[in-house]
């Protein structure tokens, strides 16, 4: 048997999405790249603050820090039609740096990190490490701010893992890190953490003086660009692949689909990997606002009544990564309930509401699924184990929408690198296409 030489190029989908994780190395970079993708569809930026005049089939975005709602008006006046709605979520479990994160030590200079989420620590050792996010800036005027993004894509840090002639036992008892003096990454030699600091940098690379820096949302991130891999080509590995690999579908599907007449939206929250309890996050009321404000404002849903009219009327598909069956581990997963790679998305069930999914909802699903040729899948997580959880059931409750649980299956869930199915990713879209039409 002889090995292809070279992996056979991957679906388009699946490289626009490698293209869209590159581009989006924290929450607000995600944002920023949907953004500018629904502009170049036609879909026109809304500010919250301002009154807003909304056109039958024409789309829209709006955007709150790290999350981002887009949507197109249906044919029809949402209490008539309804809502479908795909929600998902911008961030990822990472290390953000500290306010004041500066300080030395045996000569090197260092930053102090916190823990974001749910982060397998041990990843993040011995990586290239860049750095990104927003850097808010004083402005001209009294009270005045400038937000600025700012990524840092080479090789810039490194948490440097301990020799193992210094820890003999390491591979037999684990690794076990203190997070506050384990953690901080290396950024280089220095005495003076005062000059060369990361306010020195971050004013190098935004071209500006550092006492304009007041404050900042970074996060360390892999600058190894994401890859198609595997023996045929079978894999993609990238970065927050947990859960843009979501966001990428809910919004590709919602470029893709034609006006209908239920109007269609997508939501992409942040801060789910620590609770949604945010103003960007599901349980906050950035979702819930922007519908009430377009039931009021169409036609006959200007009548009292109108936003519950359409919730009744109205579908939610919560899209999050699944866990796919690991080969090395299969005693962790539910026996019956062993969703592999490239077998299609995952429909999630689990009795006590971490996910939303009831029968009507995964119903749908299924049947949205074998009218685009999909296979389907279905996780339930082992009864002996705690079950993670998404924003399904928080949104649900929020608004009160019938919602359920999905999303495509992946290894390494939480890592800094993550693995997924390269044909996965155009399957979801597929699916998510076909459910704005219903």
């Amino acid at each position: 048997m002889r090995l292809l030489s070279q992996a056979p190029k991957a679906h388009p989908t699946t490289l626009d999405l490698l293209d869209f994780i590159a581009a989006s190395p924290t929450p607000h970079h995600c944002v920023a790249e949907a953004r500018r993708r629904a502009a170049e569809a036609g879909f026109t930026a809304l500010d919250e603050a301002e009154s807003w005049k909304l056109e039958p089939g024409r789309g829209y975005t709006v955007a709150r820090g790290g999350a981002l709602i887009a949507f197109r008006v249906g044919t029809e006046a949402p209490c008539e039609a309804g809502f479908r709605i795909v929600g998902a979520h911008t961030d990822s479990p990472n290390l953000r740096i500290k306010p004041q994160p500066d300080f030395g030590k045996e000569g090197y200079l260092q930053l102090g990190v916190e823990i974001y989420g749910g982060v397998l620590q041990y990843t993040w050792l011995d990586r290239d490490l860049g750095l990104a996010g927003r850097v808010m800036l004083k402005g001209e005027g009294p009270g005045q701010l400038e937000s600025r993004l700012v990524r840092i894509d080479r090789p810039l840090l490194r948490i440097a893992s301990l020799a193992i002639h210094l820890d003999r036992e390491v591979n037999k008892k684990g690794l076990n890190l203190n997070e506050q003096t384990q953690l901080p990454p290396l950024l280089g030699l220095s005495q003076d953490p005062t000059v060369d600091g990361l306010k020195a940098l971050l004013a190098a690379e935004l071209d500006t003086e550092p006492q304009r820096i007041l404050a900042w949302d970074l996060s360390l991130m892999d600058v190894v660009p994401p890859a198609v891999g595997g023996l045929r080509g079978e894999f993609i590995f990238a970065p927050r692949l947990d859960n843009q690999a979501s966001s990428h579908a809910a919004l590709t599907a919602l470029l893709r689909a034609p006006a209908a007449k239920a109007t269609q939206m997508v939501c992409l929250f942040d801060h789910e990997e620590v609770g949604s309890g945010s103003t960007a996050g599901a349980a906050g009321s950035l979702a819930e606002n922007v519908l009430e404000r377009i039931a009021e404002l169409e036609g006959p849903g200007a009548k009292a009544g109108a936003l519950p009219r359409a919730i009744a009327r109205s579908w939610q598909v919560s899209a999050d990564m699944a866990h796919a069956v690991h080969p090395n581990f299969t005693d962790k997963h539910e026996p019956q309930h062993l969703p592999r790679l490239n077998g299609g998305p995952v429909i999630k069930i689990n009795s006590q509401q971490r996910y939303a999914t009831d029968a009507a909802g995964a119903a749908l699903f299924e049947s949205l699924c074998q009218e685009a040729e999909v296979p389907v899948q279905k996780f339930v997580n082992r009864t002996d184990l705690a079950c993670g959880s998404t924003i399904g059931p928080i949104s649900a409750a929020r608004l009160g929408v019938r919602t359920v649980d999905v999303g495509n299956p992946m290894l390494s869930m939480h890592s800094i690198r993550e693995q997924a199915g390269a044909e996965d990713p155009e399957r979801m879209t597929a699916v998510l296409t076909r459910f704005f039409g219903v």
